[in-house]
């Protein structure tokens, strides 16, 4: 029997303040993801769109005005994972920003743990105390370790979802002083684009999947920001020298390679911003090859 794949599209433009990131899970589905993953022979089931309310429709200010819309669409995503997982399916999550995370996260944790890799040139690990724009996208790995705002932290099960060991950041190069300073004393493993350029994403990557040897189940968070620009332009906080397209599709395949995968977020991507579905088209590349493809 073929593995099914559920594409559950989380159209969130919420937890930041540049719109279009709403407008991915469209770009992702038009960059041919089901096609692609039915020709390395899984079954796709499209879910569609979880409801979100229009953003003009609520209203204005930064993100945390709209933490109660942003909890109600992350409780919804939340049980769409749990209900994939129950059913032994992989779910995919089509973002819209980054704070889809802390429903999707939790959601695939709900009945165990997973390691979680974290591929972001960002931390997204500020609090609102840290953080110097409020926007909940740059919050959503501390809320998911149990710091910050009550309400997102709670989430479809009370308390964190991640404990520091189980989560490895790759691709980290732009971070607030605050922020810098709790990720350094997270305990988590962060492997910085410095460490990439001293040692090569192979070695990374190995090391990414030996800290996470004790997690059965491995769930992958692609920030499409943690490509360079120039592979990725469709994105709205582009950082200078992050992952070449080959770089990214190593990791992945290298992550492919230990069969531990149970879910993935594409979040991020930006098709106002865009060049002509680019960015989409790289990472419907990049999740192919993590979903097995091979160059031989």
């Amino acid at each position: 029997m073929r593995q099914v794949v559920h594409l559950i599209g989380i159209p969130v433009d919420l937890g930041q303040s540049q719109r279009g990131v709403d407008l991915g899970p469209g770009a992702i589905r038009y960059a041919g993801l089901t096609t692609r993953l039915e020709g390395l022979g899984y079954q796709v089931r499209d879910q569609g769109n979880l409801q979100v309310p229009v953003r003009d429709c609520l209203r204005p200010g930064d993100s945390a005005c709209y933490l109660p819309t942003i909890r109600q669409v992350c409780e919804e995503a939340y049980l769409a994972g749990r209900r994939a997982v129950e059913e032994g399916h992989i779910p995919v999550f089509l973002g819209g920003d980054h704070s889809i995370s802390i429903g999707t996260v939790g959601g695939v944790t709900h009945h165990e743990p997973a390691g979680v890799i974290w591929i972001d040139a960002h931390g997204d690990f500020n609090t609102a105390e840290t953080s110097r724009t409020g926007n909940v996208h740059g919050m959503s790995l501390a809320l998911l370790l149990g710091e910050g705002y009550p309400q997102l932290v709670d989430v479809g099960r009370p308390g964190p979802k991640l404990q520091p060991a189980d989560v490895v950041m790759v691709g980290v190069r732009a971070l607030d002083g605050p922020e810098r300073k709790r990720l350094a004393e997270s305990g988590m493993t962060i492997f910085t684009m410095r460490d990439i350029d001293e040692r090569g994403m192979s070695v990374i990557a190995g090391e990414a999947l030996e800290k996470l040897s004790h997690c059965k189940r491995l769930h992958v968070s692609l920030d499409v920001d943690a490509l360079d620009p120039q592979a990725a332009p469709g994105a709205g906080t582009l950082v200078p020298g992050g992952l070449t397209y080959r770089e990214a599709h190593l990791l992945m395949e290298i992550i492919a390679d230990a069969q531990r995968l149970c879910s993935l977020d594409i979040v991020e991507i930006n098709p106002i911003l865009d060049d002509h579905n680019r960015t989409a088209r790289a990472a419907v590349d990049l999740a192919v090859s993590l979903f097995g493809k091979k160059i031989l």
